[in-house]
């Protein structure tokens, strides 16, 4: 990421703050833009490139209004009939070309050791991302704010394996989905670290489909084990694949965003950037 891309991203999410606090008030465009110190016009043509569509739209899209209408489909809905009619473009399902798979229990057990993972930083829409890869697939995905502190948090995963700076193709058509319609990416393979319960919940998050959200409690349902929305939610936290694997997709049943791993204001933007490209 350039130094003026990360200034730009930095405004559009000091002014995402604005909003998310300030979306009862219907802010002005001249409100916003005076949050972030630019003109009206230029904030107007700066947030519309990033979003695509304009800050008052936008507004709407990560109101709690809009996320109760999301929330009001049923479950079949939201999982079922998504899965069911396999759609394309924009509205794909993660899953139909995101590949899961475990690693062995020897893998999982000696967290890392004889595995040899290649990683590098790569700019998107939401700041800088830190994205590293074994020979199987993707192992690890996440915003790097401070690129050290994501470094360590990487190497905590899996700190008897070896590591290396380095790009691959898969890292980079795992950060393509930033960038393209989905209906043109290759099956995306994931290599993870995981309990049996934290897979089953991941997996679960992959059939959340693009533009739509879900709960806690729907995913503790989809997994047959209704009573573990607490569960869910710790699981959820872990997740190890930013974006790819959309656990900002999960809100609370009461329509707030909630958490998010890589801070709430980013699991705000990515909502209505997704609802803005649908």
């Amino acid at each position: 990421m350039t130094i003026q891309e990360n200034i730009d991203y930095q405004r559009i999410a000091k002014a995402i703050t604005f909003i998310k606090a300030n979306f009862k008030q219907q802010p002005s465009l001249e409100e916003i833009a005076e949050e972030v110190n630019l003109s009206p016009f230029h904030f107007q043509k700066l947030f519309t490139d990033w979003a695509g569509v304009s800050p008052k739209k936008f507004l709407q899209f990560i109101s709690i209004g809009y996320a109760k209408q999301l929330l009001q489909q049923k479950e079949a809905t939201l999982f079922d009939t998504a899965l069911a009619t396999g759609l394309s473009g924009a509205s794909r399902l993660h899953d139909l070309f995101v590949n899961l798979e475990a690693m062995t229990p020897g893998e999982y057990k000696n967290r890392g050791e004889n595995l040899s993972i290649v990683y590098h930083f790569y700019p998107s829409p939401f700041g800088n991302i830190l994205v590293a890869s074994t020979q199987k697939g993707i192992c690890f995905m996440a915003f790097a704010d401070d690129e050290q502190q994501s470094l360590a948090e990487l190497k905590s995963h899996f700190p008897n394996a070896d590591f290396k700076l380095q790009p691959d193709p898969m890292q980079q058509n795992a950060i393509s989905i930033f960038k393209q319609d989905w209906k043109e990416i290759p099956k995306i393979k994931l290599h993870l670290r995981g309990t049996d319960f934290q897979l089953k919940v991941w997996e679960a998050l992959l059939k959340i489909p693009q533009g739509k959200l879900s709960t806690y409690g729907e995913i503790a349902h989809q997994i047959e084990n209704p009573k573990a929305s607490r569960a869910v939610g710790t699981a959820i936290g872990s997740n190890p694949i930013a974006y790819l694997i959309p656990c900002h997709r999960v809100i609370q049943s009461s329509g707030d965003v909630g958490g998010y791993r890589w801070n709430p204001t980013r699991k705000t933007a990515i909502i209505g950037w997704e609802a803005a490209h649908l």
